[in-house]
């Protein structure tokens, strides 16, 4: 890993380290994300996030659905179906 020395002036200095500590991290990481998401084209050199393509968004939330499916067990353990005898029982859907 490289040591990178950047400098900026006292307010910059003193916001980034409150914002740091509302993120429950330091200012170092948040540049290190910062400077990995900028190599990584996800974000514009201004700092703005780059605006992602239709398939990436579509690729994004694919992703995100199937780690909802996965978290839960996708809704298929036996513990969650019905034992056959209630699943018969006319008498009480009555």
């Amino acid at each position: 890993m490289r040591n990178i020395t950047v400098s900026v002036d006292d307010e910059t200095h003193r916001l980034a380290r409150i914002r740091a500590a509302e993120m429950d991290t330091s200012v170092s990481a948040l540049v290190r994300e910062f400077l990995g998401n900028l190599a990584r084209g996800q974000t514009s050199g201004t700092g703005t996030p780059r605006r992602e393509t239709e398939r990436e968004r579509r690729s994004r939330m694919l992703d995100e659905v199937v780690a909802d499916i996965t978290a839960d067990g996708g809704g298929l353990r036996m513990a969650d179906n019905l034992p056959r005898d209630s699943l018969y029982e006319r008498d009480a859907l009555r």
